[in-house]
């Protein structure tokens, strides 16, 4: 993995981070950024909910992507932004918990494309339950800020 060149990178993150009025629809909050590691939480609430009473698998797609997507964008300078070109998510049991968390991590980084992965996972009572595992590519945007 590359080294960022920009010191400043987690509150960059942060920064997009609450721009992203999605995870605000869902009450998503980014609790843990490090160089290439991201974590993401939702508590589990019924606006969010499939028909069953778990996690929508949609939602559980967003914070994925979010969770990865924000990894790579610890490892790129400041004056460049990620995009997700493709993502391949296994959903491996029900989103059945108090809160998911989703950790987001890059495997590896190159100048234009980033490839990273993200494992979500159900909280109940304490016990974690792995409900996903996601493996992404990510565009390096060069000279392209954000909105």
């Amino acid at each position: 993995m590359t080294s960022t060149t920009e010191p400043e990178f987690k509150a960059r993150v942060l920064d997009s981070f609450k721009r992203q009025s999605a995870m605000q629809l869902i009450r998503a909050s980014m609790e843990s950024i490090e160089h290439g590691h991201t974590e993401i939480h939702v508590p589990h609430w019924d606006g969010i909910e499939q028909q069953h009473g778990f996690v929508h698998g949609g939602v559980v797609g967003m914070i994925a992507d979010s969770a990865a997507g924000y990894a790579a964008m610890t490892v790129v300078p400041a004056n460049a932004s990620v995009l997700t070109v493709e993502y391949k998510m296994n959903l491996m049991s029900p989103a059945d918990g108090d809160k998911l968390v989703a950790r987001g991590r890059v495997v590896r980084a190159g100048r234009t494309l980033i490839v990273t992965n993200a494992e979500v996972f159900a909280i109940k009572q304490g016990q974690e339950t792995l409900c996903a595992l996601m493996q992404q590519t990510i565009m390096v945007m060069h000279g392209k800020s954000e909105k």
